[in-house]
């Protein structure tokens, strides 16, 4: 068993803002648009650091992308910054049409995703937006862990051509990846050697795999934890070797199970490596108005929940 701990919580948005402002400081072609929400997103520091080079565009995300898509045709590394429903389901005709079709650099930064929104409820609680953004081609999808990660994703994306849909949250959670970390898109990273069961787990559902983990070390059970926070392209290979050698998988994410890091996991196995899997997901629902942690456990995304996805999985191998 490794343990990890931590000494602070911090939203993982917060995380986005400190990254955006450092890439506003090292390339002067990064410009950054909001639809009216520059506090949500913490964009904040960007914008009075960089008045010329920041947009408001309103409540208009359509329009948004339309103009981030052309500031990119002008060689500009233009970020977007709305809510995760906004970045993706009111606008996916606009990031098809002008931003992946024809691969352009734009960078759609999604805050508030998932049910851990809490009380602004289901209409707000976006749950299907890795799988319409995975989908696309020439698309890259990263869901941080936590604040350094996301601020070291989002660093490194200014640094990738393309377009990348970055998400991340609004909660305080763990802050237990290290501040000087490179992230490397795509690849994946092994936080806790393992033997009996593969656990992938991607963005706040990282930290309760390492503590399902603690869980399994006390039953006896070795459990392996990797961080998928690059969904797309996938890091195959990682997946593969790890279930070589364990013989089963539980996928573990704050989305639907349908259409998210699970299905790419399942279906990556299912081609290679046939596997006894489960997925720990929301099961093809809504959510609802709530506090973070309730809905967490209402809708079975915790430690506990991963924990006994593990003991059932095992049961099938």
């Amino acid at each position: 068993m490794t343990k990890y701990t931590y000494t602070e919580k911090k939203d993982t948005r917060s995380g986005f803002g400190a990254g955006l402002l450092e890439v506003g400081r090292n390339n002067p072609d990064v410009v950054a648009l909001c639809a009216d929400l520059t506090g949500s997103l913490k964009m904040g520091d960007f914008r009075n650091e960089f008045p010329e080079r920041f947009f408001q565009v309103g409540i208009a995300e359509a329009n948004m992308m339309g103009l981030a898509a052309g500031m990119a045709t002008g060689g500009k590394i233009p970020f977007t910054g709305t809510f995760a429903n906004f970045s993706t389901g009111r606008v996916y005709d606009q990031i098809r049409q002008s931003i992946a079709y024809s691969e352009k650099n734009v960078k759609i930064c999604a805050s508030h995703a998932g049910i851990t929104l809490g009380e602004d409820g289901a209409t707000h609680q976006m749950l299907e937006d890795l799988g319409l953004m995975k989908m696309l081609p020439n698309m890259t999808v990263i869901n941080p862990c936590d604040y350094n990660q996301t601020k070291a994703a989002t660093i490194a994306i200014a640094k990738h051509h393309g377009p990348v849909y970055l998400r991340f949250g609004r909660p305080k959670v763990p802050i237990f990846t290290p501040e000087d970390q490179n992230f490397e898109i795509g690849k994946a990273v092994k936080f806790i050697e393992g033997s009996d069961v593969s656990i992938f787990a991607t963005g706040h559902l990282l930290w309760h795999a390492i503590e399902a983990e603690a869980l399994l070390a006390s039953k006896g059970i070795s459990a392996e934890v990797i961080n998928i926070h690059t969904i797309k392209p996938l890091d195959e290979q990682a997946i593969l070797d790890s279930v070589m050698k364990s013989k089963c998988a539980v996928a573990a994410e704050e989305h639907q199970i349908n259409g998210g890091l699970g299905g790419s996991v399942s279906q990556l196995l299912s081609q290679q490596l046939p596997t006894p899997m489960e997925m720990v997901g929301v099961n093809d629902s809504f959510g609802e108005s709530g506090k973070p942690a309730e809905l967490m456990e209402k809708y079975g995304l915790g430690t506990n929940d991963i924990f006994e996805a593990v003991l059932k999985v095992i049961e099938r191998k």
